[in-house]
């Protein structure tokens, strides 16, 4: 049987955009493709769509892929400086 997608609300497709971000980020930093001001903006969008917190299931779940993902930016920028 196959899996529903979710329905598509301006949350979860801010979760899933600040999700899809914080891989290009880690890689960037990584690399040394991305500056830690350029990462740092990225980031706070990342931080922005995480504000409200979401009562949808999969948008919770999103949102804690998010902060996983941020803290570990946060700790690769805190190393940088």
């Amino acid at each position: 049987m196959s899996k529903q997608i979710p329905f598509a609300t301006p949350e979860l497709n801010r979760l899933r955009a600040a999700a899809g971000l914080i891989p290009i980020i880690e890689s960037g930093l990584i690399d040394s493709k991305l500056s830690a001001e350029r990462a740092a903006l990225m980031a706070s969008f990342c931080e922005w769509a995480t504000e409200k917190r979401p009562i949808d299931p999969n948008a919770i779940e999103l949102a804690k892929s998010v902060d996983e993902g941020l803290k570990r930016i946060k700790t690769a920028l805190a190393s940088a400086v």
